[in-house]
């Protein structure tokens, strides 16, 4: 027949001189207690952890042992249930053998592909957010290609940049226009223009030049004598 209890306490024994530092009774009866797992250190040190809590059944090992998560760190909700699918199968493949320590170290191997995991997806994480860079920095050398499209859509806009300018012009001349003085309001806004030329005539002295090539000379001009003039009567100029 036999003896579960001497079973239990003879694994018990083995796993407190295995895991000192890990290992905690809750409970004597029934024989509860955990078993705190942490993977190898990943990038950065960084790890990951659980610890399982274990209840012997009172036929244990012909029975599956009672077991739980009861916390854990760095594990998502998927690597959580992967933990206990993991923990169930191990428990029924072991039935009839004592069987803790092989589901710790299930456990513990699990956990180190969890690390593996992370470290390989935030490889992939850093690579794809370098080649978007390098994307990124060919389409600012390179530009973007031209289709049809995107051909249209810059026309569109730039046509409609152009006759905003166009109209902004427009504007400025009209007002431009409306500014304009006339040369009645140049005068009434300075009365020195009337005496501007005066001025320019009186600061030149004797130093006006004028061009003579303008005056014809007196003997070429052709000029009416006043004697040959059918309608002149030297009385008429006496009466003046």
């Amino acid at each position: 027949m036999t003896d579960y209890s001497e079973e239990q306490r003879n694994e018990r024994e083995a796993l407190e001189s295995i895991c000192p530092d890990s290992f905690t009774v809750l409970s004597e009866k029934p024989t509860t207690f955990t078993i705190t797992v942490t993977s190898e250190a990943g990038e950065n040190d960084e790890t990951v952890q659980t610890t399982l809590k274990f209840t012997y059944r009172e036929k244990y090992p012909d029975e599956t042992p009672l077991y739980e998560i009861v916390s854990q760190e760095n594990l998502d909700d998927n690597d959580v249930m992967d933990i206990i699918k993991l923990l169930e199968q191990q428990a029924e493949e072991n039935l009839g053998m004592v069987m803790i320590f092989t589901l710790v170290s299930a456990v513990q191997e699990k956990l180190n592909e969890i690390v593996d995991q992370i470290k390989t997806r935030r490889e992939e994480e850093k690579k794809q957010k370098e080649r978007e860079a390098e994307e990124e920095e060919k389409q600012r050398f390179h530009g973007t290609p031209v289709t049809i499209e995107n051909f249209l859509n810059w026309k569109a806009k730039f046509d409609a940049e152009l006759l905003e300018i166009k109209r902004k012009k427009m504007k400025e001349e009209e007002q431009a226009g409306k500014n304009k003085l006339s040369g009645k309001q140049l005068f009434e806004m300075d009365h020195n223009l009337d005496t501007s030329d005066i001025q320019f005539l009186e600061e030149a002295g004797n130093n006006v030049e004028v061009d003579e090539s303008l005056f014809q000379e007196m003997d070429d001009l052709e000029l009416e004598d006043e004697e040959d003039d059918p309608d002149y009567n030297p009385v008429n100029l006496d009466s003046d």
